[in-house]
């Protein structure tokens, strides 16, 4: 469901639209900051570190493109998980070198498409695709399969939800998964149970519109 101006001009009590989960693409956040309603979301955690974790005792090679590892947040997290560190600028390079692709960015200006033609044409033949954001552009994807270059696709999120059953990327090695894992009563419950702690001066309560690129 889309939070459109339509319904935005209709709520007229409304103080906070808040996102649980990442994206605000389904927010009309003009809209909305016109009439006075603050826009916020609660993200998830950083889902390429925990990826990294959980692939780490199966002994696989983990190399990753970041625009920064300076983050708190990846404090002595490089050194232990990560064997080799690059910047946005490498991505084609790392692309080259990987037998499994990992796409788990946030959808903004600068990681829109950001899986394409390109970037398809540098991966290793045969090398497999794990999509976690909307950042893949779905023709360059369906054209990269279908000629062999593209080994398979594994992808929560497309273009378009609810995906066509019948389109025609699904005949192919395709694996869909139908974006709702984050949907369950323990971590909704937890979400708002940081929404109801929030006083009126915390920063939650302001529009907090994430900007990240690779």
């Amino acid at each position: 469901m889309r939070i459109s101006s339509e319904l935005i001009a209709r709520a007229k009590q409304v103080k906070l639209i808040m996102q649980f989960g990442v994206g605000l693409e389904g927010v009309d956040i003009d809209a909305a900051t016109k009439a006075g309603i603050r826009v916020a979301q609660i993200p998830v955690t950083n889902i390429g570190v925990e990826l990294a974790k959980r692939l780490r005792p199966f002994g696989v090679k983990i190399i990753a493109t970041k625009r920064s590892w300076s983050s708190s947040q990846l404090d002595g997290f490089t050194d232990e998980f990560v064997d080799e560190k690059g910047s946005c600028s490498e991505i084609y390079d790392f692309a080259g070198k990987a037998d499994i692709v990992v796409c788990c960015l946030s959808m903004n200006k600068y990681t829109e498409d950001i899986i394409d033609d390109k970037f398809l044409s540098s991966m290793r033949k045969g090398a497999l695709l794990i999509n976690f954001a909307r950042g893949v552009d779905y023709d360059s994807i369906h054209h990269h399969l279908e000629s062999g270059n593209l080994g398979g696709l594994g992808t929560d999120v497309t273009s378009k939800e609810p995906f066509n059953p019948n389109d025609k990327i699904l005949k192919m090695n395709v694996l869909l998964t139908p974006h709702v894992a984050g949907v369950t009563e323990r971590s909704y419950r937890s979400m708002a149970k940081v929404v109801g702690r929030c006083r009126p001066s915390d920063s939650c309560r302001k529009s907090s519109v994430r900007r990240r690129d690779c």
